[in-house]
């Protein structure tokens, strides 16, 4: 397996090597440059010298004073040196032979001078010092304009080679830039994600597509991690789900007492009075049979929902279930609590009844639990067609989709504004440490996805929070083994 960290060696390594190697060509640059302005020096100072030697060469003309005569051989000895010092310099410029004439010329012309100061009225020696002072300063000139036409060539040279430079390090860094955002940053914002949705309580294994061995590694850390996330919360559900239980046992253990109550009151009177009337004999039988089918259908409710199965669509009608759900919770209600309940009793949903009423237990209990002693509680439901989103946003279902709308309002603090968008995240509770396990309306987000419904909250502008779940209306048929077997 590939590791990542060579990778980026690699590339830091390829980097330094680019850049050792700009360097040195850096460096050869400037030597060259270097060269070509002690050069052009050079051939500037012989310029000036063939200028000083004209210069003296007509001061001797006009006043005919030994001093500038000896100025101007020194001068002209100058110029003759600077030219066979470095004849290089000046061959590349015209050629060899072209630098040999004008050694030949600057030769001459000390032999004419010479020849001149001795025989000043000699017409024709002066015209030919004359022309061979003014071959030279022409010559002289024409090197000063290549050697910086050559200066301003290699200085353009050397802009191109920067440019050109510039932009291989800058293809270069987008080619490494690229290599690591496709090695490194993209599995990394996979991950990103994936964490993101592990926070709204999605756990999403991780499957990266990469070869390298630190983030294979991390992909199983990450992955072990969600494996344990997920058993945990499947243990806390099922505490939920026991602590649910306990609330239904303690409502089921004060709905049990009246039957049973009313079937041992009859069976005393039967005992008591042996010798009674059969019709009131029939009669009492009849209150006991009727009292052990109440019991019993209250028992199976119980075991319904404590039973572990898979998921199964049935038609529940919903009045019955809230009326169920609202007595096995009669004892966490407030002495003060009214309930207004406007379920008409036509309307039935295809739903799990165990799930959906421990949706409802949830959903009614923190209800309770929010308004204390005293509050209103209200349920209602009704028939439609979505033509609008629900609270809170988009509910995924398309206009005309027949739905049924639940809204489970109270009189409590509300919910805090902060807070009412993670109120379906896992874990997470406004309630006081000890008290919640917060998983209740995660629990309850999860069953309306089972049922391919929805639920939003808000608070009332009167005080008090609103859930509204929307559940499809249709027959069970359809849809009655879509879940079978989910856990």
């Amino acid at each position: 397996m590939r590791s990542l960290q060579g990778k980026i060696i690699l590339v830091y390594l390829a980097l330094a090597a680019l850049a050792v190697g700009l360097s040195l060509l850096a460096l050869l640059e400037l030597n060259r440059m270097a060269t070509k302005v002690h050069a052009t020096g050079q051939v500037a100072e012989f310029f000036d010298t063939t200028l000083e030697v004209r210069r003296f060469e007509k001061n001797h003309f006009l006043y005919a004073q030994p001093e500038d005569l000896a100025e101007n051989r020194r001068f002209t000895a100058r110029a003759l040196e600077l030219l066979e010092r470095d004849p290089a310099t000046f061959a590349d410029l015209v050629g060899e032979p072209a630098v040999a004439v004008l050694a030949g010329d600057l030769r001459r012309y000390t032999e004419r001078m010479a020849a001149l100061a001795a025989r000043p009225e000699d017409e024709g020696l002066a015209a030919e010092v004359r022309a061979l002072g003014k071959a030279i300063v022409t010559a002289g000139e024409g090197l000063a304009q290549l050697k910086r036409q050559s200066l301003r060539e290699a200085l353009e040279a050397h802009q191109r080679n920067l440019l050109v430079s510039i932009a291989v390090v800058v293809a270069v860094l987008a080619l490494a830039g690229f290599l690591l955002a496709r090695w490194v940053t993209r599995p990394l914002q996979v991950m990103e994600a994936r964490m993101e949705a592990v926070a709204r309580g999605s756990l999403t294994r991780l499957e990266p597509d990469v070869r390298e061995r630190e983030l294979a590694s991390l992909g199983r850390a990450f992955n072990h991690v969600l494996d344990e996330l997920d058993r945990r919360q499947r243990t806390l559900v099922r505490s939920e789900k026991l602590a649910s239980l306990g609330t239904l046992l303690s409502g089921v253990a004060h709905e049990l007492n009246n039957p049973l109550s009313n079937i041992s009151t009859s069976a005393q009177i039967l005992t008591a009075e042996p010798e009674a009337e059969a019709g009131f004999q029939r009669e009492l039988l009849d209150d006991i049979d009727r009292e052990s089918q109440r019991a019993a259908r209250i028992v199976r409710s119980l075991l319904d929902y404590t039973r572990d199965r898979g998921f199964r669509r049935r038609q529940v009608n919903l009045a019955d279930l809230v009326d169920e759900t609202l007595r096995f919770l009669k004892t966490r209600r407030g002495p003060d609590v009214a309930a207004r309940i406007e379920i008409p009793a036509e309307i039935k949903v295809a739903a799990d009844r165990p799930r959906l009423q421990q949706a409802m237990v949830n959903l009614i209990g923190n209800a309770l639990d929010a308004m204390g002693e005293r509050g209103e509680l209200s349920i209602l439901a009704r028939r439609g067609q979505a033509r609008r989103a629900g609270l809170g946003g988009g509910d995924g279902f398309p206009p005309g989709t027949p739905v049924v709308d639940i809204l489970i309002a109270d009189t409590g603090p509300g919910i805090p504004e902060e807070v009412l968008p993670r109120i379906f995240d896992p874990f997470y509770t406004t309630k006081p440490v000890g008290q919640g396990s917060g998983l209740g309306l995660f629990i309850v987000h999860q069953v309306m996805e089972e049922h391919g419904g929805w639920i939003g909250a808000e608070n009332l502008a009167t005080g008090g929070a609103r859930f509204h779940i929307r559940l499809p209306e249709g027959s069970p048929g359809a849809n009655e083994n879509a879940n079978e077997g989910k856990p």
